[in-house]
């Protein structure tokens, strides 16, 4: 059996990183970041004010408090977005949140510390000030976030909401990016119904359809089309082709095992024109069969990832085998988070085969996430009705055959966010004695350059 990692490896390595174009920024949501950005402008953009109320020299008015209140007259207003005259000693302007501090001023009254009113007022003739600011009080100075020529984002980030905005923020109007992977999902099997239809003997519902394009859309890609096909390798050949066509990547399920119907490995015996296809057995438990290739669509040779049918393997193979060659396509390097915790209950592992167990997380008293199979029966490939539950994959390697309570675990993320504690996630092998801590989770989420961050049912508990 081939060691997955160097399986993953042979997949990706042949993957071509999707074009990189320059788009208006509005049109960059969700797409990966091309090359990396710093502030063309500084943010704030100018020193500002960051409350209502009074611009002053502090100076000026350094003995006000409520017993002795200082009186000072008001010459003028600053609005935000006006640019203002120097403040004349001696008096005070009125000022709004986000106005440009005038020339002159050196701190801020709010107004709540005034004989004034908050809101809307005609401008008063003057104004008593009952405490005394300090210097530089409620005054951002221009660039104090990010100053002019200071690294943004980094090339490889996915643009989201506040990807975006900080882009704006410090002057960018476009963005070199490369488009979202374009995926077209083919379910096989002539077992398969629509969702919802009632079942005849020995029918089941396309499940993995559905799932397959939700994944590709939880991890970034756009998912193009879903398509069922059954057992009928000539059927095959046309879904293949018509998805080809339309997409950057095809994902298949199911055909890829050494049943006498499996269509995939029957095409791969016919040597169909512009259909390239090999097939591997992987020392993983579930996902053991799998395939890969590539098929023409014109001068394209569009990748082909063939995953085995049953659904858990479908979701524990696209986690490690589609979403790296996703980021391939996106010309980033691995995305996937690996962490650790420990084993809630004991279970047994294939000898020989790395295993990866569905879980659930709790964290316990020492701050450690305890993983607990979904489902009793741990990693059976079929036991889709309580794959909803797992928020993890526990990773037994293949030379573990029981796993005890308390065991340390290596845990891989479902999804793109996900942190198993303090500390950004490391990219790391399963197999690496070391990697981020499981101690008590911090309540202020690390910096990550992951930009693939949207929260979900799924996410891990933090306490």
């Amino acid at each position: 059996m081939r060691n997955v990692d160097d399986y993953i490896a042979t997949l990706t390595a042949g993957i071509d990183a999707l074009p990189i174009s320059e788009q208006p920024i509005a049109a960059c949501t969700g797409k990966v970041l091309a090359k990396s950005i710093t502030a063309l402008a500084p943010v704030p953009p100018w020193t500002n004010s960051a409350m209502d109320g009074y611009a002053v020299r502090a100076s000026e008015v350094a003995q006000a408090s409520e017993q002795t209140p200082v009186c000072l007259p008001v010459s003028g207003d600053v609005a935000a977005g006006a640019n203002p005259a120097p403040l004349p000693e001696g008096t005070a302007m009125r000022i709004m949140t986000g106005a440009a501090i005038p020339p002159g001023a050196d701190a801020v009254v709010q107004v709540e510390l005034t004989d004034q009113a908050a809101g809307a007022a005609p401008l008063p003739e003057q104004v008593k000030i009952y405490q005394a600011p300090a210097l530089g009080r409620h005054i951002r100075r221009a660039g104090e976030d990010t100053d002019l020529g200071e690294p943004v984002l980094p090339a490889g980030t996915r643009l989201e909401a506040p990807q975006l905005a900080a882009a704006v923020a410090t002057g960018h109007g476009t963005l070199a990016v490369r488009p979202k992977p374009r995926v077209a999902v083919i379910s096989t099997g002539s077992e398969l119904t629509q969702p919802g239809h009632s079942l005849t003997p020995g029918m089941i519902p396309d499940s993995n359809g559905l799932m397959l394009a939700a994944l590709c859309e939880r991890w970034g890609a756009q998912c193009v089309c879903t398509l069922r096909v059954d057992d009928n390798p000539d059927n095959l050949v046309r879904a293949l082709r018509e998805a080809a066509a339309q997409a950057d990547l095809v994902v298949t399920s199911g055909g890829v095992s050494a049943g006498a119907f499996d269509p995939l490995k029957a095409l791969a015996d016919q040597a169909v024109d512009g259909v390239n296809l090999s097939f591997d057995k992987l020392a993983l438990q579930p996902g053991k069969p799998q395939g890969h290739g590539t098929i023409a669509d014109g001068q394209r040779q569009v990748p082909l990832v063939c995953l085995p049918g049953n659904p858990v393997s479908v979701l524990v193979c696209f986690t490690l085998i589609v979403v790296p060659v996703l980021a391939a396509l996106d010309g980033r390097a691995q995305v996937l988070a690996w962490g650790q915790g420990v084993a809630g209950t004991s279970w047994r592992s294939p000898a020989g085969r790395r295993q990866h167990v569905p879980v659930h997380l709790h964290w316990n008293e020492q701050g450690q996430a305890v993983a607990t199979p979904s489902h009793r029966l741990g990693s059976g490939s079929h036991l889709i009705g309580s794959l909803h539950l797992a928020q993890a994959l526990a990773v037994v390697p293949g030379e573990i055959e029981a796993v005890e309570v308390g065991q340390p675990l290596r845990l891989l993320s479902l999804t793109p966010t996900w942190q198993l504690g303090p500390g950004t996630p490391t990219n790391v092998s399963p197999n690496a004695p070391g990697g981020p801590s499981c101690a008590t989770p911090s309540r202020t989420p690390a910096k990550t350059d992951n930009c693939d961050a949207a929260p979900n049912s799924h996410a891990l508990p933090l306490s």
